[in-house]
C-alpha cells in the first residue's frame, strides 16, 4: 500500500500565554512511501516524527494537507477504518490475558460479514505467532515473558488484523542493547516476509539506518533530507544531518577556504579548487582520517582506544567544535603515544563543507 503525504501540517495551541503563535509540530510535510517498503522517520525528541505517525494512523487530524493510502483519501477517515496496525513503545499488552488472547483481541470485535469464529481467530493467531517466533508461548501471560517476547506479541497483535500499513512508534526503546539488535533484525525479517508498507519511528540513527529502505530526517517539524540510509550518510544536505547520522559522530571544525585550499587553523588540509574563498564549517567523519607521519593535519594526541577491529585515536585541535577529535583507523597502524602530536591526511569523500551562516552543504 503506497502512502502519500501532501503538504501535511499539524499545529498545536501554544501553552505559553505570552506567545500567541501556535506550535508547529509538522510543517508542510510532503513525501511518498512506496508500496511494501520500510521507511524510518528519524530525528531528536520533539522533531515531529511521532506526530507524523499519529497523523498517518488517524489518531490526530492534520491542520492542513492530505493523506492518501493508494488512491483513497483517508484524511478524514477514523483510525479503525484505515486498515493500520500500531505498535507502541510500551507494548500496551493486557496483563490478565494470555498471549493468544492478546493477539486475537483485535479480531473479537468484528461484526457482520467480518465476524470470525473462534477456530478462525486461533488459526490466524497461530499463523502470526509462527511468523514472529512466539508460537511456543501462546498460553503464557505478559508477566511471564521477556521484554523482547512482549514486543513480539505486540507486533503479532498488530499483524493479525492483516493491516494495509504497519506503524511502529519507538518499538525498541525499552529493550537492552543486545535485545534491541536482535529485535530490529526480526522486525526487518517480518516486514520483508509480509511485504506490508511500514513506518518506523525512532531517534536512534543506528536502528533507522540498519533496517530502513529509506530514511526521513526531521528537525523541528521540517524534513531535512530523505533518501537511502547510506546515501544520506555519504552526502548530508546540511550540518544537522551530518551531525545526527554516524556513530561515533562526525567531527566538526571551524575552517576557511582560501586560494583553493581548505584550512583548519593554520593547516592547509585539502585542495578544494571548486569552492570560493569563505569561512566554513568542516565535517570530517571519524573514518576519514589516514595516519601519516607527514600528513598535513596536526592534532594534539590525547590517547588511544583499541576496539578490536579498529583503533580510536583521541586528540585535540583548537579549531574543533567537539571537545575531542575522534579518528577511527585500522589495527594495522601503530600510534606512538609518547609523542605530543599526531598527523593525518584526510579522505576527501569523508570531508564535508557547510556554509557558515546557513549550515547548508557546499
Amino acid at each position: 500500500m503506497e502512502i502519500v503525504l501532501q503538504n501535511l501540517t499539524k499545529k498545536f495551541p501554544n501553552r505559553d500565554k505570552k506567545k500567541k503563535a501556535d506550535v508547529v509540530a509538522v510543517d508542510d510535510f510532503t513525501f511518498e512511501i512506496p508500496d511494501g517498503k520500510l521507511i524510518g522517520l528519524l530525528g531528536p525528541s520533539g522533531c515531529g516524527k511521532s506526530t507524523t505517525l499519529n497523523l498517518i494512523s488517524g489518531l490526530l487530524k492534520p491542520t492542513s494537507g492530505r493523506i492518501f493510502f493508494g488512491e483513497d483519501d483517508v484524511t478524514e477517515l477514523p483510525p479503525e477504518h484505515r486498515g493500520i496496525g500500531l505498535v507502541f513503545q510500551n507494548y500496551a499488552l493486557y496483563p490478565h490475558l494470555t498471549v493468544r488472547k492478546n493477539i486475537t483481541f483485535p479480531l473479537e470485535n468484528r461484526k457482520g460479514r467480518e465476524r470470525l469464529t473462534k477456530a478462525q481467530m486461533n488459526e490466524m493467531a497461530d499463523e502470526v505467532a509462527r511468523l514472529v517466533q512466539i508460537d511456543g508461548l501462546m498460553e503464557r501471560r505478559p508477566s511471564e515473558l521477556s521484554g523482547g517476547q512482549q514486543q513480539r506479541v505486540a507486533i503479532a497483535r498488530a499483524l493479525v488484523k492483516r493491516p494495509r500499513v504497519l506503524l511502529l512508534d519507538e518499538p525498541l526503546s525499552n529493550l537492552d542493547a543486545r535485545l534491541r539488535l536482535q529485535t530490529r533484525d526480526e522486525i526487518r525479517r517480518i516486514q520483508r516476509e509480509t511485504g506490508i508498507t511500514t513506518v518506523f519511528v525512532t531517534h536512534d540513527q543506528d536502528e533507522a539506518m540498519s533496517i530502513s529502505d529509506e530514511i526521513v530526517v526531521m528537525k523541528e517539524g521540517v524534513v531535512q533530507q530523505t533518501g537511502k540510509p547510506q546515501e544520506v550518510y555519504d552526502s548530508p544536505a546540511n550540518l544537522f544531518v551530518a551531525k545526527f547520522l554516524g556513530t561515533p559522530p562526525i567531527n566538526v571544525f571551524e575552517g576557511r577556504v582560501q586560494d583553493g585550499h581548505l584550512y583548519i587553523g593554520k593547516d592547509a588540509v585539502l585542495d578544494v579548487s571548486s569552492v570560493s574563498d569563505q569561512e566554513v564549517w568542516v565535517g570530517i567523519r571519524p573514518e576519514g582520517f589516514v595516519l601519516r607521519e607527514d600528513g598535513p593535519f596536526c592534532c594534539e594526541l590525547d590517547g588511544v582506544e583499541v576496539m578490536g577491529r579498529d583503533i580510536s585515536v583521541l586528540s585535540r585541535n583548537a579549531a574543533s567544535v567537539n571537545p575531542r577529535v575522534r579518528s577511527i583507523i585500522g589495527t594495522e597502524n601503530r600510534v606512538d603515544v609518547s609523542q605530543p602530536t599526531i598527523r593525518f591526511s584526510l579522505r576527501p569523500d569523508k570531508v564535508f563543507l557547510f556554509r557558515k551562516e546557513t549550515e547548508e552543504r557546499l
